[in-house]
């Protein structure tokens, strides 16, 4: 006897059976914007963050038979395909564009339309971000952009909890004095 097919259509929709009862679409529902929170604190545009969040539910998808809850809760196994994905983006050059003084750029490599703007976080918040440390920036992304649990984050980091809580703590005291601070003129 062949055994069942573990993709076939359920209204529409993509449906693989797994560990959990549920959907593949209800588990994409219920944590998209966690997983695209987690890449809007780590990367640079909204297009990255959009493509990284993809890529991490593409992954998921094909991984989604071997999903265990009583490994993982589902936003930690999400959020530790997304940081996989993250540690290649960077790996591939993604951390930050090449930044070059515009009299030094040769003219038909401008652009000749304004960019649109950007939609990811604050820009007052992103340039406080960028004061903090890897760690401290990804410590941050893991709760308030993933928005995962202190315990979550020290399971899915091997950080003890305290740890992770003095990181939280020390890097919001940072973040809200550089936030504070006047504007440079």
């Amino acid at each position: 006897m062949q055994p069942p097919d573990p993709a076939r259509t359920l209204e529409g929709h993509l449906y693989y059976p797994g560990p959990m009862n549920g959907d593949f679409v209800d588990a994409y529902d219920e944590q998209v914007w966690n997983v695209f929170g987690f890449f809007a604190y780590r990367v640079s545009s909204r297009s990255d963050a959009e493509d990284l969040t993809q890529q991490t539910f593409e992954r998921a998808l094909r991984a989604w038979s071997r999903y265990d809850p009583e490994r993982a809760p589902l936003g930690v196994w999400l959020t530790s395909i997304a940081r996989n994905l993250l540690v290649d983006h960077y790996r591939r050059g993604g951390a930050a564009p090449r930044q070059e003084p515009i009299d030094s750029v040769p003219e038909e490599q401008l652009g000749s339309e304004l960019a649109q703007p950007d939609l990811g976080i604050d820009p007052a918040l992103a340039e406080a971000l960028a004061t903090l440390s890897p760690r401290d920036r990804e410590i941050i992304a893991l709760r308030f952009g993933a928005d995962l649990t202190g315990p979550e984050i020290a399971a899915l980091t091997d950080l003890a909890l305290p740890n992770v809580q003095q990181i939280l703590s020390r890097s919001l005291r940072k973040l809200r004095a550089k936030m504070e601070e006047p504007a440079s003129s």
